[in-house]
């Protein structure tokens, strides 16, 4: 199953038309599909002018960019956590995604209404935290109760482990601190807690949703943001969602970026905020290129040659035997697969050879 970013934030945040406009990000940069798997679930192609470039140099008869899946969420209100509003079926959604994407209402405007009737993104961020962390916390104690006695007096070691990693996570949400704050040493540790599927253990981009006249340097609002969670392991994004949903409605590449230039933007919000989801979720791309088909291909980062090989076909995996492995750059540099070639610039690389981000790649297996 494909990874997925989630949407979260408080009722009329932005969320909607935030997801709208990258429901059309296909508009803002090549004639990629976005397709809908579920009415909240988007396949968003991943801006990469690298893929462009390819494109251009090789003249392919088929084309494929890299994807990632966003899910829009219903908006939470406070006791979400007590099954409040849509709490319960908000908290599911959230437990399936691998990463968090969280808006956050950073600009006055009296025509639209917030729940609790003033701006102030720190306050809307601790409400969803709380919830979040409530959950986690009701988790934690629920495993902890069923754990501790084992871990005590029975003398087994993984029970003991699991204990203390578990009262780690108990004392971070007890001070109001997520679940990816706790630091864990070792890889059963770290699976461990993986298999607690912990809420506020997710990745998180804050999004800071502005008005135009701060899409480039933010606002005082963001400033706020920026400061509450300078002790997080957090990103911060800074979008203008009615602005970029404007952007999107122009016809043609030109009359968007000439709107760009004029607020003072290179490329659009909804670009940069699909390449930090991407980035979010910890993902990194390879192609192949040729006259047939140019492709990127999607890959968890630290992945080694057969496993990115078995992405394209299991067999590949298989039965792999090696990978000629072509760096984007020189490629565009020689001109041409040949070219490279002939430099001596393509490299031959075994099983253990760890994928780097824009890697030309082509595999030799036998099964």
């Amino acid at each position: 199953m494909a990874l997925q970013c989630g949407i979260v934030g408080l009722p009329n945040v932005g969320k909607s038309t935030l997801f709208n406009c990258l429901s059309n990000a296909k508009a803002q940069s090549a004639n990629f599909p976005f397709c809908t798997i579920e009415p909240n679930v988007g396949v968003i192609t991943v801006p990469d002018s690298r893929l462009n470039k390819l494109v251009e140099m090789c003249n392919p008869r088929s084309i494929v960019p890299a994807t990632v899946e966003i899910v829009d969420i219903a908006g939470l209100v406070q006791g979400a956590s007590k099954g409040e509003g849509l709490g319960n079926k908000f908290l599911a959604n959230i437990r399936e995604t691998d990463a968090i994407l969280h808006v956050l209402r950073c600009f006055d405007d009296d025509n639209v209404t917030h729940v609790h009737n003033t701006v102030d993104p720190v306050r809307d961020k601790e409400i969803i935290d709380y919830e979040l962390q409530l959950k986690d916390l009701e988790t934690v104690e629920s495993r902890i109760a069923k754990t501790q006695k084992q871990a005590q007096t029975g003398g087994d070691k993984v029970a003991k482990m699991q204990y203390e990693v578990l009262k780690k996570y108990q004392e971070a949400l007890q001070q109001g601190k997520p679940a990816r704050t706790v630091t864990l040493e070792t890889v059963d540790e770290q699976k461990f807690a993986h298999d607690l599927f912990l809420l506020t253990s997710k990745p998180v981009l804050y999004v800071c949703n502005v008005d135009d006249a701060s899409a480039v340097n933010g606002n005082k609002y963001v400033d706020a943001v920026r400061e509450a969670i300078k002790d997080e392991d957090a990103q911060l994004l800074i979008v203008a969602a009615q602005t970029e949903s404007e952007i999107a409605e122009l016809d043609t590449f030109e009359e968007r970026q000439e709107f760009l230039a004029e607020i003072g933007l290179e490329e659009s919000g909804v670009a940069r905020l699909i390449r930090a989801a991407y980035a979010l979720l910890n993902l990194q791309t390879f192609f192949t290129a040729g006259s047939d088909e140019v492709r990127a291909w999607t890959f968890i980062r630290g992945s080694k040659a057969p496993q990115c090989a078995g992405i394209i076909h299991t067999d590949f995996e298989k039965g792999f035997i090696r990978a000629e492995v072509i760096k984007y750059d020189d490629f565009v540099s020689l001109g041409s697969e040949s070219a490279v070639r002939d430099a001596g610039k393509m490299a031959i690389e075994g099983k253990n050879y760890v994928t780097q981000d824009g890697d030309i790649m082509h595999f030799l297996f036998n099964v």
